[in-house]
């Protein structure tokens, strides 16, 4: 299909090229000059869906309460000092 150049530089990509790329407003586009040619490629846009809490079952359940979070701090600290000297040790 032949397409005109707009008075912007703007071409129309046609509604079947858009569809199989699965171009859509939004879409990132890089392109460069490749000998005579130009060649484009299009990124999808970035989404803007929450990933939080979809490692959630990969993980355990968090601490209810501050002092719980105290506890699980104090264990980490000593865990890493303990990891430190074996390490010296080693």
């Amino acid at each position: 299909m032949i397409s005109v150049v707009g008075s912007k530089g703007q071409i129309v990509i046609t509604k079947k090229i858009r569809d199989q790329l699965g171009i859509v407003p939004g879409c990132r586009v890089s392109q460069r000059l490749v000998d005579d040619h130009v060649e484009i490629y299009f990124m999808g846009p970035e989404h803007n869906r929450s990933l939080k809490g979809i490692l959630r079952q990969y993980i355990d359940p968090s601490p209810e309460s501050a002092e719980d979070w105290s506890e699980v701090r104090e264990r980490a600290w000593a865990q890493r000092a303990k990891e430190r000297e074996d390490c010296k040790a080693g």
